[in-house]
């Protein structure tokens, strides 16, 4: 048994000597297949980087070109949706001053047609903060007395003869006109000088 443990020894030392040179062998091949392999992987990659990277380069610019179509389509959108909801809000408060005008018409009538009383003071005083009220809101009445006939802000309902005024003036208003802004809510309905 003593032989055999040294041996065994003997044969110990030689099997970690093998295992050394062959660790050390494999670690060497190892290394050469990996530089080889790698050596093998950048030709490859410099030669299809050679073919493609043209092709590649315009696909990306094809995609940032989309990607700026986008953004601007986005852009222009949201400024259509903000001109539109500006739009909105104007005719709706168009709409409800339309409403109201046949009610200040009347109104006026009737303090033009008003005899001299002490409460008659009071009803102009609520004409003029009502037509204050339009003035805040950018409504403004469309003069149109003297002014020459333009269908886009008169509507003329018949002629009158007039030493004051020349042929194709507005010589009466029949009933108010008003903008909001620089749109037309309500035509002045007017007489036109023959």
């Amino acid at each position: 048994m003593a032989k055999k443990k040294k041996k065994s020894k003997k044969e110990e030392v030689e099997e970690i000597v093998a295992d050394a040179v062959a660790d050390a062998v494999a670690d060497a091949v190892a290394d050469a297949v990996e530089e080889v392999t790698a050596d093998a992987i950048v030709e490859e990659t410099e030669m299809v980087s050679a073919e493609e990277f043209e092709s590649v380069q315009v696909a990306l610019a094809e995609k940032e070109n989309d990607i700026l179509r986008a953004r601007a389509d986005f852009a222009n959108y949201k400024k259509r949706i903000e001109r539109n909801r500006v739009q909105e809000r104007l005719d709706m408060k168009g709409d409800i001053v339309k409403r109201f005008l046949p009610a200040m018409d009347d109104m006026l009538r009737a303090l033009q047609n008003a005899p001299e009383d002490p409460w008659v003071e009071g009803v102009q005083l609520i004409y003029r903060k009502l037509e204050g009220v339009l003035e805040a809101e950018n409504i403004t009445r469309i003069e149109a007395v003297g002014e020459e006939f333009d269908p886009n802000f008169h509507e003329a309902i018949g002629e009158v003869e007039s030493d004051e005024y020349e042929s194709g003036q507005v010589a009466d208003v029949l009933q108010e006109g008003y903008m909001l802004g620089e749109r037309v809510i309500r035509p002045a309905m007017v007489r036109v000088a023959a």
